[in-house]
Formats: structure tokens, sequence, C-alpha cells
């Protein structure tokens, strides 16, 4: 099968080649997966995750590539609960070699059935940005109607789902991001926003919550806003200050299973909606790697085209 595959640490995006590897292994609770669209997060050629398994070893050359919308195409032993031909959506592990492949292998328990109607490039953007919004702002900030959330990069994939969900419970919503981000953000339901590059943040005064995907100085200077009681939560770094009567979390996301099924539904619903940035073939993922190479949304690897998409 084709996958892109990357070997050497030091060398960063410019190591990422498309190549041929063997077909994926289906351990016991596992599903092998046809891959139709994948998503990536770009700082994750940095986690020491991507270069070796849980034991710590070595497992170079890695497939990198943690989200994925596709079909199951074989099952593992004692696997549950999907079936050969079902259309998934969900995300693989971060040890084990990822989505961005012809196939992979991916536990059953991180994947969720996808209703018909969905695209797989527009579910490929929803597992990772999807569940952190939710995870960020509800399982660990315990946002609720009325209380006032500042969002950081929410023109971003994670962001914009943030945005969504903290304006569908009642929330009043400031997002941040750039100059160009300002339309898109109040459109996706926040009632303000701040240019980090031209406005003082401080103009914010205090927020119950904060959801940080930028960390630094952003990161920092927001700990100050946060009225006593309130929660900062970060999927960036540990911060290094704390609120003053308030908490500071950090945290990296986790499967759910049944929360990838209720977002699914909003999706379905149009109650949710993700921004998909670009799509991009899988011989190109290099070029959506760069760092220096920024689209709203989340950048989307399409590896089946769109009538073969459609018909799945």
């Amino acid at each position: 099968m084709r996958a892109i595959t990357i070997s050497d640490r030091t060398v960063g995006v410019s190591g990422l080649t498309l190549t041929d590897m063997p077909y994926p292994h289906a351990a016991e609770n596992d599903v092998i997966v046809r891959v139709h669209a994948a998503g990536f997060t770009p700082g994750e050629l940095d986690w020491p995750a991507t270069w070796s398994d849980r034991a710590g070893r070595d497992r170079t050359p890695t497939i990198p590539g943690h989200e994925l919308s596709g079909v199951v195409a074989e099952l593992g032993y004692g696997t549950t609960g999907l079936t050969v031909g079902q259309r998934v959506f969900g995300l693989t592990d971060w040890a084990r070699n990822g989505s961005l492949a012809e196939y992979t292998a991916v536990e059953a328990r991180n994947l969720a059935p996808l209703p018909a109607g969905i695209d797989h490039t527009v579910a490929a953007a929803l597992p990772i940005s999807g569940l952190t919004a939710w995870q960020g702002l509800f399982d660990h900030a315990h946002l609720t109607t009325g209380q006032r959330v500042l969002i950081h990069g929410a023109a971003g994939g994670v962001g914009s789902i943030a945005v969504q969900l903290a304006s569908e419970v009642g929330a009043h919503v400031i997002g941040t991001g750039r100059a160009d981000d300002r339309a898109v953000v109040l459109a996706l339901g926040a009632q303000t926003f701040v240019d980090l590059n031209a406005d003082d943040l401080r103009q914010v005064g205090e927020v119950d919550v904060v959801l940080d995907v930028i960390g630094g100085d952003v990161l920092d200077r927001s700990t100050e806003l946060v009225r006593p009681g309130g929660t900062l939560v970060t999927i960036a770094a540990p911060p290094t200050i704390q609120p003053t009567n308030g908490r500071a979390i950090f945290f990296v996301v986790e499967p759910d299973r049944a929360r990838l099924t209720d977002l699914a539904q909003r999706l379905r619903n149009g109650h949710l909606k993700p921004i998909v940035g670009a799509v991009r073939p899988l011989s190109e993922t290099a070029a959506a790697f760069a760092p220096d190479r920024r689209t709203p949304g989340k950048t989307i690897i399409q590896l089946v085209d769109d009538q073969e998409t459609r018909q799945s």
C-alpha cells in the first residue's frame, strides 16, 4: 500500500516521503480501515509518540496522521460493534502508525459509525478537533449557559468547533485570531473578535473560561483574564502561570466513541460545521505539513477520489 512515512526526526517536514509499505496487521480488537480521507496535526512530528511505541522502542519508518474517515476492510480477532464495509471515522493511537496511508489498523473503540450523507473529507476534520473542543469546554472547564468564554485560534480546527459548541449552549463567546479571521469567527457564532496582532487582549475583561491552542505568551497573558473560580484549559503546553483564584489545566484529547457519535449527529443535523481549509492528495502531504502554510480550518488529505468516495 502507499503511505506517507518519515524515518529521521531531525529533518522535519522535508523527510516526509510517499512510500510503499506492507499492509497492516489487525491485532485483537482492531479493525483495518481503508482510508478515504485523513487529517493531521502540524506539530505531531515533534511528539515523542510519533517515533516510538508505548514501550519506548523505535518504530521508524513511521506513518503520521491521527484522524481518518473511511470504510472497514477487515476485523481483528474479538472485534465487536463494527462490520466489514461500514463507514467509520475516528482517531488512531498516538504510538502506532497513523492515517496517512491507504490502509491503517485502528482499535475499534477509537472509531464511530459515520452516517450516510457526510462526506469523508468533512468527517476527517472532526475527530481530534471535535473531541478536543468538547473535552476542553465541558469535561474540563464545565462551561455553562451565560458564561463568558475566550477561545484562542477561533478560526482553526479546534477553535472553530469550540466557538460553535459554546454558542450552542448559550455562552458569550469571544474569539481570537488574525485580522483575516474576523468574519469567519463572527459567522460561527462569536459575539466578539480580538485581533491578537493589533488589539489589546486585556480589553476582553474577565472571563469564566479560556480555551487555548496557541501557548507561549498568549497563554501566559490569558491567565490574568480568568475570574475567580474560572478555568483556563490549554492543549499547547503545561501552564507555567496559574490564574489567581482559578484553575489552569493542560490535557491531551482522549478517544470517545459515544462523543464522536454525538458530534456526527450534530454535523448531520446542520448544528455543527467543521471548516475544511484545503483538500490535498496524498502526494502533496509534505507541502500541506509545511510550517509556513496557513489556511483557515483543517487541511485534509484525500486518498480516494470524489466519485469513489460517494459510492462508499
